[in-house]
């Protein structure tokens, strides 16, 4: 991939690690990484966002831990606080010292094509 692309070995592992938060590839020790097959395609970030929705969730509310949305999603502890981070930066949680992520705002619904 390096000689295809024409990139170094640290840029290839960062798109790998990008496209598997993304839930378009996995990691499979033993194989390397291959497609994701079937399953949830939407990014990372949609599928924490609608958690929300999912789970019911109101203004005020606690947003589940790292560690339960690692486990929920199959995701890295780094994909799951990037995203976390951006949920924060675009007004969706808000963190409170020792209380954890709280809901801040409800996501605006979008219709997907």
């Amino acid at each position: 991939m390096m000689r295809s692309h024409g990139v170094g070995r640290n840029t290839i592992r960062r798109a790998l690690k990008v496209l598997e938060a993304d839930g378009v590839v996995e990691s499979v020790p033993g194989i390397g990484w291959r497609p994701v097959r079937g399953g949830d395609r939407r990014s990372l970030a949609e599928r924490m966002t609608d958690v929300i929705a999912e789970d019911s969730l109101s203004v005020g509310d606690a947003y589940p831990s790292e560690a339960k949305l690692c486990e929920r999603f199959g995701a890295s502890r780094t994909a799951v606080r990037r995203v976390l981070a951006q949920m924060e930066g675009n007004g969706l949680l808000t963190t409170v010292h020792g209380k954890g992520r709280t809901v801040r705002a409800l996501p605006t619904s979008t219709t997907r094509p």
